[in-house]
């Protein structure tokens, strides 16, 4: 499968994923109406069409209705954020999340932190043309290398909003993993997730630090995101993981990138362009 990446100076491109055809059509008519700059590249009747759009044409945003049989769009989203970069291009930026959901106050609560955006249903021309001026800021400020507009920051990780959604949505608590089995050399030794600084991937090994030893396990960080708290794991590039009371401090370095020092390490982690929301102000 061939992946295009859009340049920067293109129009904007859009997913739009919803089970029921009228809305997926009342939408588009919509955002004709409002911006009709944006490009409507792809339609999905699901949360699992939605992923495989989303890896093909690496859209700038995607519309994901929050309720889909099989995969719900909080899923799917979970599952885009961890998609892997286009060829040639590592630090390409994850697309804008807008959620398309009924009337759900806990819902519209989280999505005033403001992480994503939220299209209520049906879509209305105006509340829609609040979240296409949201959008339209944010995607400025990434094509310029600067960070989100005040008004729409990041309150919380893109990742520990999506634990929240996913919680709420299924009425079950999240048990998050508390062990680690790892290979210290010949040896398994069980390492406590609260020892770990840091969890960096490669292609088949995932690197788990602690301030006493260095471990290798095989299950990759898009695995890992989905089973640690993300209150205490923040993911700051889509192969690293960092335990947040383990960052002694956010740099720059000479390219102007963030970069995370490490509590006791001498390792430097960096921060890619789509997480840099993480760290405001830096």
């Amino acid at each position: 499968m061939n992946l295009t990446v859009t340049p920067r100076s293109a129009p904007p491109r859009a997913v739009i994923a919803d089970d029921e055809r009228l809305m997926r059509e009342q939408l588009r008519a919509r955002l004709a109406e409002v911006w009709p700059e944006l490009a409507i590249v792809a339609e999905a009747k699901n949360g699992a069409e939605a992923v495989a759009a989303a890896e093909l044409h690496r859209p700038d945003i995607v519309f994901l209705d929050i309720r889909m049989p099989g995969l719900s769009g909080v899923e799917a989203a979970r599952q885009i954020a961890q998609l892997p970069p286009p060829p040639g291009d590592d630090d390409a930026l994850l697309p804008e999340v807008v959620f398309i959901t009924a009337y759900d106050q806990y819902a519209v609560e989280a999505f005033e932190q403001g992480v994503v955006d939220y299209v209520l249903k049906p879509a209305e021309r105006e509340r829609l043309q609040t979240t296409v001026a949201r959008l339209q800021k944010r995607l400025a400020a990434r094509a310029q290398g600067q960070p989100a507009p005040a008004d729409a920051a990041a309150a919380v990780p893109l990742q520990q909003l999506l634990h929240q959604l996913s919680s709420r949505i299924s009425g079950q608590p999240t048990q998050y993993l508390q062990w680690i089995q790892a290979n210290v050399g010949q040896n398994i030794q069980m390492i406590a997730v609260d020892e770990v600084l840091f969890f960096i991937s490669d292609e088949k090994y995932t690197r788990v630090q602690t301030a006493q030893l260095e471990a290798l396990i095989r299950k990759p960080i898009k695995e890992l995101v989905d089973e640690l708290d993300p209150l205490r794991f923040w993911q700051i590039h889509r192969s690293t993981l960092v335990n947040v009371n383990a960052i002694a401090g956010v740099a720059r370095d000479f390219r102007g990138r963030q970069v995370v020092a490490v509590k006791g390490r001498p390792d430097k982690l960096e921060v890619s362009r789509s997480y840099a929301g993480l760290f405001k102000g830096m």
